[in-house]
């Protein structure tokens, strides 16, 4: 069972989407709808049947980030894949050697760095910008791990973490400026509730990059890959740490396009994960442009 958000004439509605069947929901916040059904799947699909239905497909909906989104973190270096591309960015050599990359693969301690804030967020549909001091950016598809104050998981959804490879590849220092500016991140379509999944290994996800209608990239890769686990991944970042309700917690990059890859203004990201649906964004350097609702 997913939960999303949309807007339609300047009103923001929830609505649950289980099977075919779209559903608003008869409360202002997905905080409140949660708080109320305690996230059961169901509790909600036993309520469902007396709530209006929306008479469309899910992609012709103004979609939203499906909650109310208080900041994003990241882990790196969680794919043997990731590791690779690290290395390459840091070298500029594909070969065997080790290097402080290798080094926190193998480590206890996972890398974990913040990623935006909901004003560095964008939605489906709305447009991640280029970075005006890089010329080697790429997207990261990512499975987000949703969490509650306490650091209780809630549910899933799909990331974006934009990515300068050439100011990370330069200096690892360069991390923030490499992974944060303004619409460097895009969340979203859906957030499936965690009771609806059994193991997320059985995931896969898929990115596509489209240019002037060419296919550029498309690859896919299994969740089975991930090195660690999301109950690791959050006691690292609760440690010692505050957060707050509908936090975000991206897992990592599996899928990486080949290493003479750039995006470039236009561009169009899909980003797809089993049971989540598809996060879609274009690449814009201007402004954001939402779809309209059909």
């Amino acid at each position: 069972m997913r939960i999303i958000r949309f807007l339609e004439k300047q009103i923001v509605y929830v609505a649950v989407v289980d099977g075919e069947a779209i559903k608003i929901a008869p409360y202002d916040t997905v905080r409140q709808l949660l708080d109320i059904s305690g996230g059961s799947s169901a509790w909600i699909r036993n309520k469902m049947p007396s709530w209006e239905e929306v008479h469309v497909e899910l992609d012709q909906l103004n979609l939203l980030v499906p909650f109310e989104l208080s900041e994003v973190w990241a882990a790196g270096v969680t794919y043997q894949r990731s590791r690779e591309a690290r290395n390459y960015e840091a070298t500029g050599e594909v070969r065997n050697q080790t290097t402080f990359y290798d080094k926190v693969y193998d480590a206890k301690r996972p890398e974990i760095f913040f990623k935006a804030t909901p004003l560095r967020t964008v939605g489906p549909g709305e447009a991640v910008a280029l970075r005006t001091d890089s010329t080697w950016q790429i997207p990261e598809p990512e499975l987000g791990l949703v969490m509650n104050r306490e650091g209780s998981l809630i549910g899933y959804t799909i990331g974006n973490d934009m990515s300068c490879r050439d100011i990370e590849g330069e200096n690892p220092l360069y991390l923030p400026q490499a992974k944060v500016w303004k619409r460097s991140c895009a969340i979203g379509p859906a957030l499936l509730l965690v009771d609806s999944v059994t193991d997320i290994s059985d995931f896969t996800i898929y990115c596509k990059i489209t240019r002037n209608g060419d296919v550029l990239f498309n690859d896919s890769a299994s969740l089975k890959q991930l090195k660690r686990s999301p109950e690791e991944l959050i006691s690292y970042l609760l440690q010692d740490n505050e957060i707050e309700d509908f936090t975000v917690l991206l897992t990592g990059t599996c899928v990486v396009p080949d290493n003479d890859f750039t995006l470039q203004e236009n561009d169009q990201i899909d980003i797809e994960i089993t049971k989540i649906g598809t996060l879609s964004n274009k690449v814009n350097s201007n402004h954001a442009t939402k779809k309209e609702l059909v």
